[in-house]
């Protein structure tokens, strides 16, 4: 049995140019369990899911793979242990959604090897797993945003990594498609014991499918843990400044944050 790796981050401070984004942010990712960052626009949650990926190199501290810093491993061997979905991934311009799937298994190919038995299955599996097996034969560019995203989970899909972070997967996605795709995540979560790093800014989403929540604030980590010892009103006003009650959602038991607002305000006797 393949045990899942694990990921930590320590001391990390990370950013562009001189001025840090993330600022010194400590952390030990839950394995073969769904964490998702929150927090405000430019809090650097972006930031800091590309520092753990290696797509940024941290200025101080360190991330660490299975024990090693991801620094010293190869490029094609990390790779095998970590995916990563950025926002507003680019395709090839005219590449077929099953070309671009394949490409998900770049790493697990040696040089000069032709394309498996084991390859064909991944990719086929991908795109069904994501409802795209239609349009296999199809050019990306032609695509609807939300099917050119589901175009791109399958992608990372079939890299078959323990660990898959995705920076905000349910962009150009409508409700119900939002939720095709985190029930679909929390299947691969449950079916292989994939560790999944969602960054997602919708709050009821990510309490829902949640069970780990990291909560940032000005590029520090203010919050860590369950949904509901994390997802506080508190918490909330803290995190996005904004005054909201949190109730139990009736449909899953996790916390629902309900914000005020200036227009919607009920007397707080009437509120549940």
């Amino acid at each position: 049995m393949t045990t899942t790796p694990t990921l930590q981050a320590s001391q990390l401070v990370s950013g562009y140019g001189a001025s840090p984004i993330v600022k010194g942010v400590d952390l030990t990712v839950p394995s073969g369990r769904i964490s998702v960052i929150v927090g405000a626009n430019a809090c650097g949650k972006s930031t800091l899911l590309k520092t753990l990926a290696r797509l940024l190199s941290p200025q101080t501290g360190e991330v660490v793979l299975d024990g090693q810093s991801i620094a010293s491993i190869p490029t094609k061997q990390l790779a095998r242990s970590l995916g990563l979905l950025p926002q507003s991934p680019i395709a090839p311009e005219g590449i077929a959604v099953a070309d671009l799937v394949g490409r998900g298994r770049h790493p697990h190919q040696k040089m000069f090897r032709s394309w498996s038995p084991a390859d064909e299955a991944a990719v086929a599996e991908a795109l069904a797993a994501t409802g795209v097996s239609e349009l296999a034969d199809r050019a990306v560019d032609e695509l609807s945003g939300g099917q050119r995203q589901r175009v791109w989970i399958a992608m990372a899909l079939a890299q078959e990594t323990g660990i898959l972070l995705l920076d905000e997967p349910t962009t150009f996605l409508d409700v119900a498609h939002q939720i095709e795709v985190l029930d679909l995540l929390t299947d691969l979560n449950r079916s292989k014991g994939t560790t999944i790093v969602m960054v997602l800014h919708d709050m009821n989403m990510a309490a829902r499918y949640a069970d780990h929540v990291f909560a940032m604030r000005q590029g520090e980590l203010v919050a860590s843990g369950p949904p509901a010892d994390v997802m506080t009103s508190d918490l909330i006003s803290q995190v996005f400044e904004l005054d909201a009650v949190v109730i139990p959602d009736p449909v899953s038991g996790a916390p629902m944050v309900l914000p005020r607002g200036r227009h919607h305000v009920l007397p707080p006797s009437d509120i549940a």
